[in-house]
């Protein structure tokens, strides 16, 4: 069976591509660096040509919110006209627990608009919707660095290891369409400033945390549960303090003065 695999060389998209690897699958991870790219539309057709399973796993590369939307408007417009004329059976994609509720952000608003057309693209879809990733961490304690603190959200969170997430589009790309939305999660809930408080200790980071329910995050307030999945969510087995000894971020940690 031939797969797809869209941003097939990103965090996600690789570890995907092993895995379906490793079971015996013709799989192209397809890239703008491998003469893929569904924003111009360079190269969709030949990538396309007798593919079974389609995964979209690519991001926008601003986050700005005009260039996001047009991302993933164009580029969910040129894949699944490329998809058509394949005769793809599935076409599986990742997004955010809570993109609905969280429009507010010029970058959600463009995850929802790739999750219309995926909706009334006519193909049999899968729509994955996933926790915050344990590896966005220092990204999410970047921006929200302000001198020696660090201003959260007090909002809770259910972060899910790449690892975990991987298991789970693979999983789901080689099962029967859903036409339909399911929800992937880590195994333990936390407030995000518990969180951020760990991964700063576990890295020897002085910076001093706060929490506030008024604190945007990547744009949006948050209601408290905003970011967890519904019952029913299928939970990862890794954990934080698992996933960050294993991460690689243990020993720059430990490099610290």
């Amino acid at each position: 069976m031939k797969i797809v695999v869209i941003g097939g060389t990103g965090l996600i998209g690789s570890k995907v591509v092993d895995r379906l690897g490793k079971r015996g699958h013709d799989v192209l991870a397809a890239s703008p660096s491998s003469g893929v790219n569904t924003l111009t539309g360079e190269g969709l057709d030949e990538a396309m040509a007798k593919t079974d399973i389609v995964i979209d796993l690519a991001n926008s590369p601003s986050f700005e919110d005009k260039a996001v939307l047009e991302f993933f408007e164009t580029s969910g417009r040129n894949l699944f006209a490329a998809e058509k004329k394949a005769g793809v059976k599935h076409h599986i994609a990742l997004s955010v627990v809570g993109t609905d509720r969280l429009l507010a952000s010029g970058y959600f608003r463009g995850k929802s608009a790739q999750e219309k057309i995926i909706r009334a693209s006519g193909i049999p879809y899968t729509i994955v919707h996933s926790t915050q990733f344990f590896e966005f961490l220092t990204s999410i304690v970047k921006s929200a660095a302000d001198g020696n603190q660090v201003r959260v959200s007090s909002a809770l969170i259910q972060p899910i290891a790449s690892d975990d997430v991987a298991d789970a589009v693979t999983d789901y790309a080689l099962g029967a369409p859903v036409n339909g939305t399911v929800e992937i999660a880590g195994p333990d809930e936390i407030g995000m400033p518990e969180l951020v408080r760990q991964f700063l200790s576990r890295m020897h980071d002085p910076h001093e945390v706060s929490g506030d329910a008024r604190t945007p995050y990547f744009g949006a307030v948050l209601e408290e549960r905003t970011l967890l999945p519904s019952p029913g969510a299928r939970l990862g087995k890794i954990g934080f303090s698992s996933w960050f000894d294993h991460s690689g971020l243990a020993q720059a940690g430990a490099s610290r003065p």
